[in-house]
């Protein structure tokens, strides 16, 4: 029994991956420009998506092993849960985990930086004429990174040899609990350096992008302007096309063999008609690219889903609306009682053990939890809630140094430089997420799930004590607890461990990303309230304009290179000119169609 269930959630760890990678190939080819595309970009970005999302999505799967070693109703492990057995599963989610976080530093700190130079090492030109070798390319990519690989090493030996706190004199030290988070070694000590470093790099994005998504993506949904049919407005602009070519043969046969040439009135309406053919043409370009046309399968399978599923836009809206309220409001919750009445206050980042006051989204889970997998669907959801939020929120405020813009992201016009950058962005956003969830969203879930722990008095010490006939002696599991019971029934999840072993050892960064929180609370507040009163504005000129940054962009074959410039000037090299195919014949298209019917 106890095999089939390990087995049946590790099916559900496993459908769930395949799902987030799916999801991850959505927001890849969406976003990333037709242009420009790169394969080794797109499964770079794949890869690197799936992989953090599998990490944060690992806490369910952690929650249900452990808590299946136990009886939430009796309090008392089961039969088959022995020393032993506790160790190998603990052990298998040790491994998990330290494999997908070391993948996840890997791929976010040499993976796709490697990337990113090396794309920008690339030249089709070159390519085309043989000038510059694949080993040229490398090499030029490697040395960069090299950069990279250097402050990893420092970041790490700073972490080996950093004191940790060992402030026992508290009366939390003397619990079991915190003297198993202080004993570790010099590499967990420099993993945990490492990660806390990463969490606190993380939080001050996940700030920024993450709070003002969560609040901008539910009012998007409800307040969004109306949509414009693609098909019609194709057909409108095509008529308008039409008649705009026709006005020019009519101007063009009226001042045929005329010895002055065009009079200077009819000059200026045939320029007036030239411009006004231009802006018509990129506006059909955008309803055909709208409709999917000359997109991948997965794009065109997208907007085709998207307009069935049109009409519940403003009911899900409404329903996001509501679950990010909550969230706001349970967060708030635990970060005033955690404030108040935690033990140890910022000398372990600010752990609470008992939830004092009822807090909605933790009671859910934890209740949910007696019941794989409910919990799990609804933990994945919530990630994927996040991850949208804070997708909203690079989009909606763009890729910046400061108040400086230096990419902005929009569906099927972001450059592969903006989209690995983003990457990068979302990988420390997604480890502030996993802590957020972990510790302020359901901490009580996060650490015990459902179990509990039976408070008879034994006769012998190493008996298993028995509430079968005492229900009310049941007490749920909790850190701060010394009894020598709770000790051998509650098995805290690996997750919860790690990160608490980096706010008890290193307390900056524990209190740091608590109070961090409260910055996210505010951030969300503010945008919440600015958009529920902003009327949103959308109308021909946006979509005329956004075309004519397409054509602009194929000119210059980049979008953003503000970065790239001052990348140039520091390498003291001129980058390279891409030529976008796609871009030129759009270009040439609008210039043909104006010269074929002159």
């Amino acid at each position: 029994m106890a095999l089939i269930q390990t087995a049946f959630i590790w099916i559900a760890y496993a459908v769930a991956v395949s799902i987030v990678a799916l999801i991850a190939a959505i927001f890849t080819y969406t976003y990333q420009t037709p242009r420009d595309r790169s394969a080794l970009v797109s499964t770079v970005t794949i890869l690197t998506l799936t992989s953090l999302l599998a990490t944060v999505l690992l806490l369910p799967v952690d929650i249900a092993l452990v808590s299946s070693t136990t009886s939430s109703k009796l309090g008392a492990k089961k039969d088959w849960a022995d020393p032993k057995t506790v160790a190998n599963i603990l052990l298998t989610l040790k491994i998990v985990y330290y494999t997908l976080y070391s993948l996840d530093a890997v791929l976010c700190l040499l993976v796709v930086p490697f990337t990113y130079f090396f794309y920008e090492e690339w030249d089709e030109v070159d390519d085309e004429e043989g000038i510059s070798s694949f080993g040229e390319k490398f090499w030029g990519a490697f040395k960069y990174t090299l950069i990279f690989v250097v402050l990893v090493v420092i970041l790490f030996l700073v972490g080996f040899f950093v004191p940790v706190a060992r402030d026992r004199n508290g009366s939390h030290m003397d619990l079991d609990y915190f003297k198993r988070l202080l004993a570790e070694n010099g590499g967990e000590r420099a993993l945990t350096f490492a990660l806390g470093l990463l969490i606190c790099l993380g939080t001050l994005l996940y700030i920024l992008y993450t709070a003002a998504g969560l609040a901008l993506l539910p009012i998007s949904f409800i307040k969004s302007t109306p949509s414009i049919s693609a098909p019609q407005l194709h057909e409108t602009t095509t008529t308008a096309l039409e008649q705009n070519r026709e006005r020019q043969r009519q101007l063009e046969g009226r001042n045929a063999g005329r010895a002055g040439g065009m009079p200077a009135k009819d000059q200026r309406e045939m320029e007036a008609l030239v411009r006004e053919e231009r802006t018509l043409v990129r506006r059909d370009r955008l309803a055909t690219e709208a409709q999917g046309e000359g997109k991948r399968f997965i794009i065109r399978v997208w907007t085709k889903l998207c307009a069935v599923f049109r009409p519940l836009k403003l009911l899900g809206g409404v329903l996001l609306l509501m679950l990010g309220v909550v969230i706001w409001v349970s967060m708030l919750i635990t970060g005033i009682d955690k404030a108040k009445n935690s033990i140890c206050k910022q000398h372990c980042g600010y752990i609470l053990g008992n939830i004092n006051v009822f807090q909605p989204v933790n009671y859910v889970f934890v209740q949910a939890s007696r019941l794989f997998p409910i919990d799990y669907v609804l933990m994945a959801l919530l990630v994927l809630f996040f991850f949208s939020s804070s997708i909203t929120g690079i989009v909606t405020i763009g890729i910046r140094f400061l108040w400086v813009r230096l990419f902005q992201m929009r569906k099927g016009h972001t450059s592969p430089q903006a989209l690995l950058i983003a990457t990068v962005m979302l990988a420390l956003i997604m480890l502030a997420i996993n802590y957020a969830i972990a510790m302020i969203v359901a901490p009580q879930y996060a650490i015990y799930g459902a179990q509990t722990f039976c408070t008879n008095p034994t006769k012998h010490p190493d008996d298993q004590p028995d509430c079968s006939n005492h229900r009310e002696l049941i007490q749920p599991c909790s850190e701060l607890s010394s009894d020598l019971r709770s000790g051998n029934v509650c098995t805290p999840s690996v997750v919860s461990t790690f990160l608490n072993r980096v706010t008890v050892n290193f307390p900056f960064f524990g209190a740091l990303a608590f109070w961090a929180q409260f910055a996210f609370l505010a951030v969300f507040l503010v945008v919440f309230v600015t958009a529920l009163f902003r009327t949103p504005k959308l109308d021909l000129n946006e979509i005329d304009e956004d075309a004519e940054a397409d054509e602009e962009e194929g000119l210059l074959a980049s979008t953003g290179r503000r970065f790239g410039a001052t990348w140039q000037d520091i390498r003291g090299q001129a980058g390279r000119k891409k030529t976008s195919g796609a871009a030129g014949r759009g270009i040439r298209g609008d210039d043909d169609g104006g010269s074929d019917e002159n």
